[in-house]
């Protein structure tokens, strides 16, 4: 019986495959490859570099202010407004946060919702 392969290595015999699907952040980001010292190659996602922040640039309108309730969380807001929970992540790059739960964690804080197509790599980006 033939031994099932995994996952990364179906990926490896496809030319141009991306292991994240195009939800994700990272789906965008570059796959590295680092040899070992026996020749082994571990793949490895590269560092997700996002562009600076301007709050008056052109790409100011591409978002939309939403002051935070009592109780919300980023996954929350990302279901309210995309539809879909995982999608928090877009609500993070757009506000200059280290941590995700700093987005919510003050009731009464205005926050940036990104709009679909606003920002480079979300989900409703058609720039692919």
């Amino acid at each position: 019986m033939a031994e099932t392969e995994p996952y990364e290595n179906a990926l490896d015999a496809i030319p141009g495959a991306h292991p994240y699907p195009r939800t994700s952040r990272y789906h965008d980001a570059e796959i590295g490859i680092h040899r070992q010292p026996d020749g082994t190659e571990v793949r490895y996602t590269k560092r997700r570099l996002l562009p600076p922040l301007d709050p008056t640039g052109p790409d100011s309108d591409l978002n939309q202010p939403h002051t935070v309730g009592a109780g919300e969380r980023p996954d929350l807001l990302a279901q309210r407004y995309f539809g879909d929970p995982s999608q928090w992540w877009q609500i993070a790059d757009a506000n200059p946060v280290l941590d995700p739960g700093e987005l919510t964690d003050e009731a009464g804080r205005v926050i940036d919702i990104p709009l679909a197509g606003g920002f480079p790599g979300g989900r409703g980006d058609r720039r692919v």
